[in-house]
Order: structure tokens, then sequence, then C-alpha cells
């Protein structure tokens, strides 16, 4: 196994990006507007020194993609977008970051269950001090949490085993790999769309008013068929990863 930025291997964008997206991610997450800021090739091209590749064989396996910004307030309620648009923000007006914020981790389908994701996370973790930046959050989307949408996420993220471990697999994995849980983005990431949009998406009728429960989401959506549109705002957790205090340089 070796680690490797898109800076070090710029050849490697098409392999990296290749790698899909876990099995059963809801289709409707492409509403996200937000996510449009950092389309993956675009943070390829703008910080590719933050898009992380575990390489197997020669071959892209996995991968981690980061942004950076100034933090403006520490675990910010609106998680995912917020740490976006401040990326996109301090870009344009050229304001020097200090901070990482991870927007995903994939894994190749054929790989999963062999713990790479934490391989993927100290990749990203000396990534972030190669940059000289202080510290790597993330709003971590727990796919798990589809199966009890009505549970808050509070409750969900302090759900812990007899060993002290989140109950939940993924915010397992990263306290394993030495994340600390920080706190709960109440309206982490929020897709709006007209109804014919979401029928797509889902193959539901989404023909009354009021929450409707969809595969895939971690919360109801909430739809109004009089004003023709549906909103669905996703919770996330905040997990904050340590830094090395001195740099791990990878070129």
């Amino acid at each position: 196994m070796e680690i490797v930025t898109l800076a070090q291997r710029p050849d490697l964008v098409e392999a990296v990006y290749a790698i899909p997206y876990p099995p059963g991610s809801p289709r409707f997450m492409q509403g996200s507007l937000t996510s449009l800021l950092v389309r993956g090739r675009r943070v390829a091209r703008r910080w590719p020194h933050l898009v992380v590749a575990l390489l197997e064989g020669g071959s892209p396996v996995a991968r981690g993609v980061m942004v950076p910004f100034r933090e403006r307030s520490p675990f910010p309620a609106r998680g995912w977008d917020e740490v976006a648009v401040w990326a996109a923000e301090d870009a344009l007006d050229g304001v020097a970051p200090d901070t990482a914020g991870a927007l995903e981790i994939a894994v190749h389908p054929s790989c999963q269950g062999r713990g790479l994701s934490s391989a993927v996370l100290a990749g990203m973790r000396d990534a972030v001090a190669a940059a000289g930046l202080s510290s790597l959050v993330i709003p971590v989307r727990p796919p798990d949490k589809a199966s009890v949408p009505l549970v808050s996420m509070g409750d969900y993220a302090a759900a812990t085993r007899p060993d002290g471990l989140p109950v939940d697999r993924w915010l397992r994995t990263h306290v394993r790999a030495g994340g600390l849980i920080a706190g709960v983005a109440s309206c982490s990431a929020t897709v709006q769309a007209p109804l014919a949009d979401w029928r797509e998406w889902t193959g539901l009728p989404f023909d009354r008013d009021g929450p409707v429960v969809v595969p895939g989401a971690l919360a109801p959506v909430l739809v109004s068929t009089v004003d023709d549109y549906a909103v669905y705002v996703e919770a996330n957790v905040w997990v904050s990863h340590r830094v090395p205090e001195h740099p791990a340089r990878l070129g």
C-alpha cells in the first residue's frame, strides 16, 4: 500500500475519481447546489495536495478529498455546506487557510471491509500537516443512520457499545483512527428541489404534504405539494482529527 496526493501524481486524477461512491449512496444528494462548488475535478485542479489516494499495486483503491479554509467558528451547524462555501469564498478572496475540512472518503467496493479507511485518514492527516494547516475537521455522514431516520442525530451519535466505542460503524472507524466526536452539525447538508426531481431520484410519488421517509436519507424529506417542492436537511457528526506537529512532507 502507498499513499500519494494528486499533487505528486496528477496522472492519477481520472483513476482516483473513477472510484465509485459507496453502494447505496442516495441519488438525491446530487441535488445539493453547494456540492457544485467543490465538484471532484474542480478540487483536484485547485487543491491537488489535499486529494489523497491509497494505491495498491500502483492503482488507486481509495481516496480522501479535503478543502482548505480559514476557520470562522468551530464546528458550525451548517457543517458540510459551510465548509464548502468557506473554501470557495477564501479561494476567491485570497484568504490564507488554517484548517482542512474533509468532504469525502471513498473505498472501492471490491476493497471494502479491509480497514482501508483508516489508512486514508492517516494519509489525510499527513497531507494536512504537509500543507501547513493546523487542524482537520470532518462533518461525518454515517450512512447506517438511514435505518433509523426518525432518531435524532444527537441520540444516534451518542449511542455506544459496552467497550465505549460508537455503535455506528463509520463513527467507530474515526474514533479508532484517533478522531474526537465534537458535536452535531444540525443542518449540515441541504437539498431543495421540485417534486418532479424527487420523483425521478427516488421513484416515490411525493403526492402528500409533510415528512416522507426516503431510502438512504438520514432524516425525513419535508414535502409541500401546494408549492411543488421538497426539502431535505441532513445532520452530520463533527469529528476532529489531530494533525501531526511536525509536517510529514509528501513532496
